[in-house]
């Protein structure tokens, strides 16, 4: 039996979204010369995975060709389940304030928790049935998942780690992710996660529309940002194991839950465009500007999930790391803002700078559409008093952004959870009148 534990760590580099990979576990087990032969090496069936509609452009077409010891077919019927808290139907949410909201990390759980039972959204917009929007939502996990696999046919998932690694099996290998990387599994990609610190916990962002590729660089021009060689995507790797599981899936907004006597996990090569893949954050290019003025958020962009509108993209995840300021006479910080677009935020790591107090690890906060917000009282203070002849460095941090162009939806769950800061206003408050028309 070949089984993940004992599979090579190595991973392919992602040189681009829409490239081909190969790889498998087995010497052979990859046919040659064409994708479903009338018999597969090792008596394996051949199974395709599509990601986009088949008349996808090329450019834009993702799937994979997977030789596994059994189809996915193979599992008894689904039965809808009660699911933990995750909410799929942003139209039966109560009423959405303009208010900026911000919360406290999620605590974890003092019951036997894995990473499926330990999710809850915080917000979203769209919905699954529409193929639109995304699910925005919190975890907090102290077991790894034993005896269960999980897919979701409702959009791929972004994984943020805040606190502990996770250990990703996927049917197309074994994918291990700490905080300051992201993981993204694909729309219906089977998987089960193991926590080997014990606890684990971060944030998702559950994209239910176009997949989430690298922007267009523009003038930037063909170096900077997120470099796509950083990109890796897993070796392939099987479980042959037999036994009592459970598969649980997520479709159409709601869970279900199925028998199946087999790990299914069971892919012993593949090749194709349509994988699971992570990215180490403390990668990224940062881009700044070396004369005047804070430039806007997009500089910060690691991957974008486009829209039928150009330029205009579902979701953007923005990541804001460790870097240098030089702007000079330039108030460096991010500037008070009232955006068309909504934000939702998250820190991983250390501090925002644009925050003195209140954003900590693991917390979060949301300013919707014309939301005003930006820097504290302290920060503004601190940062209007400062020596901008000089370069200051942004340092020990890692904050991110998921942002949408579309109202971005809080739970009941996160406007009554006792995580909310009701007093997250007051930030503001201490902003006094500067203002003297007898003085320039």
């Amino acid at each position: 039996m070949n089984g993940f534990n004992d599979t090579p760590k190595q991973m392919h580099y992602l040189s681009g979204f829409c490239n081909e990979f190969a790889t498998e576990a087995l010497p052979g087990a990859l046919p040659v010369g064409q994708n479903s032969p009338q018999r597969a090496p090792y008596g394996l069936y051949a199974e395709q995975i599509s990601g986009t509609a088949f008349t996808a452009p090329r450019s834009h077409n993702r799937r994979s060709w997977l030789y596994r010891i059994r189809p996915a077919a193979v599992h008894q019927p689904f039965k809808q389940v009660e699911g933990p808290r995750i909410v799929s139907d942003f139209t039966a949410t109560p009423p959405t304030p303009p208010n900026q909201l911000r919360w406290d990390p999620l605590p974890m759980p003092d019951a036997s928790t894995d990473f499926i039972d330990g999710w809850v959204t915080m917000a979203g917009n769209g919905s699954p049935e529409a193929m639109t929007g995304c699910g925005i939502h919190l975890y907090a996990a102290n077991q790894s998942m034993q005896d269960r696999y999980f897919y979701n046919a409702d959009g791929e998932l972004l994984i943020v780690p805040q606190q502990g690694r996770l250990q990703i099996a996927t049917e197309l290998g074994l994918i291990e992710v700490e905080p300051q990387e992201i993981a993204v599994i694909p729309r219906g990609v089977r998987f089960q996660v193991k926590l080997p610190d014990g606890q684990a916990r971060g944030y998702i962002c559950e994209n239910f529309g176009a997949l989430f590729r690298l922007p267009d660089l523009g003038v930037i021009g063909s170096n900077g940002l997120a470099n796509p060689r950083d990109f890796l995507t897993p070796v392939a790797a099987f479980e042959d194991v037999e036994g009592d599981f459970e598969l649980l899936a997520k479709f159409n907004g709601r869970l279900w839950s199925a028998s199946i006597n087999h790990s299914p996990l069971d892919v012993v090569a593949w090749h194709g465009n349509y994988a699971p893949y992570k990215y180490d954050l403390r990668r990224f290019n940062t881009i700044g500007s070396i004369s005047y003025d804070h430039p806007d958020p997009s500089i910060f962009l690691v991957l974008q999930a486009p829209s039928a509108v150009p330029g205009v993209d579902t979701i953007d995840f923005v990541i804001f790391p460790p870097r240098w300021l030089a702007a000079e006479n330039t108030f460096r910080p991010p500037w008070f803002h009232r955006n068309f677009a909504s934000e939702f935020m998250g820190l991983i790591h250390g501090e925002y700078d644009a925050k003195a107090e209140g954003f900590v690890p693991g917390g979060a906060s949301l300013h919707n559409c014309m939301s005003g917000h930006g820097p504290d009282a302290d920060t503004f203070e601190k940062a209007s008093q400062s020596d901008t002849s000089k370069p200051g460095k942004v340092d020990h941090t890692m904050a991110f952004m998921f942002e949408t162009p579309a109202v971005i939806k809080p739970t009941q769950f996160a406007l009554e959870t006792s995580q909310l800061q009701n007093e997250y206003y007051q930030c503001w408050q201490n902003l006094k009148k500067n203002f003297n028309p007898e003085k320039k």
